[in-house]
């Protein structure tokens, strides 16, 4: 081929046949199944994934291999490319003669590691804003540490806000382990197939912007109690009083606090509005 892979991107292109075979069986693909891959590479991934699906939209950064893969996918119809940054495209703008490729229902990808929370929060969307578009599945290839961070439980040291954020809109699992040598070049961290599955949100807080408010707060300093990371929303001696309500230990910290205590804990702080506006809270 003659390209390289550029660190700029965050370019390491896989070529391990069992890793390809783990993320294909983890996405469950079905004929009629329409997929969005971000950023191809040098389409060792998408090559399997055309014979087996209606369409592939992929989107890539790198303009030499944008080339390389028109050239290489020119006789497959099912197989659209847009060339560009994924984090910077509305592609409903950019395929407006090519709607149905819109329609994806699956995400299957070997991703930039360098912005894989962005990438995720771009496909799921936010606690206050999630995405209209509701995707069956996102498997993703992805840094050990971050897929550890996604399936964290609570007391655990990689359990924050990232955690909460992605829990709240979606199911998240790890399929399996991606050694370094299964790369070209081998990246110096590990790598895991994680599926992520989004689903309808059974018990949304009163105020789901005033959750996602309070989770960033409550994890801005990850030693420090509950308490003292809200002091500046409401008085220690308040929350305390609300934690004791729940069975929660006031001298608990963010990292504590499962999904469902949040909510709670969101919803009773709101419920008492009158308390946060004396400590200068403003909607």
């Amino acid at each position: 081929m003659n390209i390289k892979p550029r660190k700029r991107f965050g370019q390491h292109w896989l070529k391990s046949q069992i890793a390809l075979e783990n993320i294909i069986t983890a996405a469950h693909l079905k004929r009629e199944d329409r997929v969005l891959e971000i950023g191809p590479g040098t389409g060792i991934l998408t090559e399997r994934l055309l014979p087996l699906v209606d369409r592939v939209l992929a989107v890539e950064i790198d303009r030499e291999l944008c080339e390389f893969l028109r050239n290489k996918f020119a006789n497959f119809p099912n197989f659209l490319l847009v060339e560009g940054d994924f984090l910077a495209q509305d592609l409903s703008s950019l395929l407006i003669e090519n709607t149905s490729f819109l329609e994806y229902n699956k995400v299957v990808a070997n991703i930039p590691y360098y912005i894989t929370s962005p990438i995720i929060e771009k496909l799921l969307g936010t606690i206050s804003k999630p995405s209209p578009k509701q995707l069956e599945s996102i498997v993703l290839l992805i840094q050990k540490e971050v897929a550890e961070r996604l399936v964290a439980k609570p007391g655990n040291k990689n359990y924050g806000a990232l955690t909460l954020k992605v829990k709240y809109l979606a199911d998240c699992e790890i399929v399996c382990k991606v050694p370094a040598k299964a790369f070209y070049p081998p990246p110096k961290v590990d790598s895991v197939v994680v599926k992520i599955t989004p689903r309808k949100i059974d018990n949304p807080p009163r105020n789901p912007s005033f959750l996602e408010r309070i989770i960033i707060m409550g994890f801005a300093g990850r030693r420090k109690m509950l308490r003292n990371n809200l002091k500046a929303l409401v008085s220690p001696e308040f929350l305390a009083e609300i934690l004791a309500d729940f069975n929660i230990n006031p001298q608990a910290r963010a990292e504590d606090l499962d999904l469902p205590d949040w909510i709670a804990l969101a919803n009773a702080l709101w419920d008492n509005r009158v308390e946060l506006e004396r400590s200068g809270f403003r909607d």
